[in-house]
């Protein structure tokens, strides 16, 4: 089998790949020539991925399609994704069926066409089919057939053939019968930039401390920073016990931070940050100018409750209309309809870290403000006020807590994130837990439901991932930080310390 060229013109090109220019909208070719086979999981992941190839050719399964019309009924973003391909590919091949085969001209000068394993239940197969055959005889599997159709294809033709998934059990499977596999390479950040969470230090005399300590600003040529970027948070060190947390605002100048002792929360305790890393984290919380902020941090380190502090308490400042909080039902595509109850009675056992965190923050009995010792007048005002004192002992009155009182005030929101998309989200502030198991496209649905007036904070740990099609350098979190860095309007932190108990910090560095 030898690929026919291409056969789509320039002018047909440029109506099924807008913006790409009629003479020189091609990008220059990297190295031989190869043939890509594309799995499900690919498409869905990057609808777009079909055209990121360059100059090599793009073969799609039929099995493929199949896969992907169980899923193009789902109101979710991967049944949007799924309608987005078969949008794609119905107007790239229009009516035209000899193009389905032959192939179709992508952006980069190489090609995209529909694959069929025409080798398939023939007599006369290949010792390597029969092979394949002997090993995987269950042909009904998706994942058997596609494979079949890789090997077929690698069979056939002089290009180098790769098969592209992020299925990782389909990656060992396809290897052990000889085919050459790849993931999809195309949204995945640099190691750097997703593993290591300590803040960067850079090495002041101590004079330049005592200076910035005292005028709240330092600036430092790029040969001591190296590069930096906007808004990067660093420690300016004079050695391990001296320095202070500072942050970049350009060309070399670094302000103090700009943050309370501690946060108020309306009827609640007061939250102070407990290390310099908190402390970056929470001045970025609280800056009016950042509307969007991506924080790295282990199991302990407080992300999400200095978060949900934060919010809470711009909130009781009226700084916004209201707080949302969410957190990825893995994967977000996922319905919440088979649980019983209404969406927040759904959602509370995927939600039940930032419960916690409200538990922490605003408690049933507060303590007092330091220094002043409650008498018995306030307590019995209090145990007035409090919906669960009832002279009758007997009588069953359900607690109300503090956070479900702003629940039905409407000052808290619990958003349901697979319901998300299609929705507009002015001048709120959205804490986004575990925003490591979301995929990348999920991520760019999250950003920009954010309407004038939002925050968004999205928190998580790279490197506990549950979700089987991203990981620590493909995921949503990495991908938003990556894409979105050094911009005026976005910040990020890295939290390294625990500070949920001594046993907690050492699990999490030593086991």
């Amino acid at each position: 089998m030898h690929l026919p060229s291409a056969i789509e013109s320039p002018e047909e090109q440029s109506l099924f790949f807008p913006g790409v220019e009629k003479s020189s909208g091609r990008r220059p070719a990297t190295g031989a020539v190869k043939n890509f086979v594309i799995d499900t999981n690919v498409l869905l992941h990057d609808p777009h991925s079909i055209n990121r190839f360059d100059n090599n050719h793009v073969f799609i399964p039929v099995e493929v399609l199949s896969e992907l019309d169980k899923f193009k009924n789902e109101q979710t973003e991967r049944g949007a994704n799924a309608r987005k391909i078969h949008r794609f590919l119905g107007q790239v091949f229009g009516q035209n069926a000899k193009k389905v085969t032959r192939g179709v001209t992508t952006a980069g000068g190489g090609s995209v066409r529909i694959l069929i394993n025409e080798a398939l239940g023939k007599s006369g197969t290949s010792p390597a089919m029969r092979r394949f055959l002997k090993i995987f005889p269950d042909q009904e599997r998706m994942d058997h057939r596609i494979m079949g159709a890789c090997l077929s294809l690698q069979e056939n033709e002089d290009r180098p053939t790769i098969l592209v998934t992020k299925d990782l059990n389909m990656q060992l499977k396809a290897m052990a019968i000889g085919l050459t596999c790849e993931d999809y390479l195309n949204d995945k950040v640099a190691v750097k930039d997703a593993e290591g969470y300590d803040t960067r230090s850079i090495q002041v005399e101590a004079h330049e401390l005592q200076r910035f300590g005292s005028s709240r600003s330092l600036d430092l040529d790029a040969s001591r920073t190296g590069p930096i970027e906007l808004n990067e948070y660093v420690l300016l060190a004079v050695d391990a016990h001296k320095l202070m947390p500072a942050r970049h605002m350009g060309d070399g100048h670094f302000v103090r931070l700009n943050i309370p002792p501690t946060l108020q929360m309306p009827k609640g305790i007061d939250l102070g940050p407990a290390n310099p890393g908190q402390q970056c984290f929470l001045d970025a919380l609280l800056d009016p100018n950042i509307s969007l902020i991506t924080c790295y941090g282990q199991a302990g380190t407080g992300k999400t409750l200095l978060a949900v502090a934060a919010g809470l308490y711009l909130t009781g400042q009226r700084a916004f209309n209201g707080m949302t909080v969410s957190r990825p039902v893995v994967a977000m595509g996922d319905t919440l309809g088979f649980l019983p109850g209404t969406l927040q009675e759904k959602m509370h056992p995927w939600l039940q870290s930032i419960y916690d965190a409200f538990e922490v923050l605003l408690p049933l009995n507060p303590p007092p403000p330091e220094g002043k010792q409650r008498n018995a007048s306030d307590r019995k005002k209090q145990d007035h006020h409090q919906p669960h004192a009832h002279p009758n002992p007997h009588a069953h009155h359900a607690l109300v807590k503090p956070y479900e009182q702003l629940i039905d005030r409407g000052l808290l929101e619990i958003e349901a994130l697979c319901y998300i998309r299609g929705r507009s989200i002015p001048n709120r502030f959205f804490v986004l837990d575990e925003a490591q198991q979301l995929t990348p496209l999920e991520a760019k649905t999250v950003v920009t439901r954010m309407s004038k007036g939002s925050k968004l904070v999205m928190v998580g740990d790279p490197a506990q991932i549950d979700n089987p099609y991203v990981d620590s350098r493909s995921n949503g979190l990495v991908y938003a930080r990556n894409r979105l860095r050094g911009q005026s309007i976005t910040a990020h932190i890295s939290l390294s310390k625990g500070e949920r108990s001594a046993l907690a910090e050492m699990g999490a560095k030593m086991m």
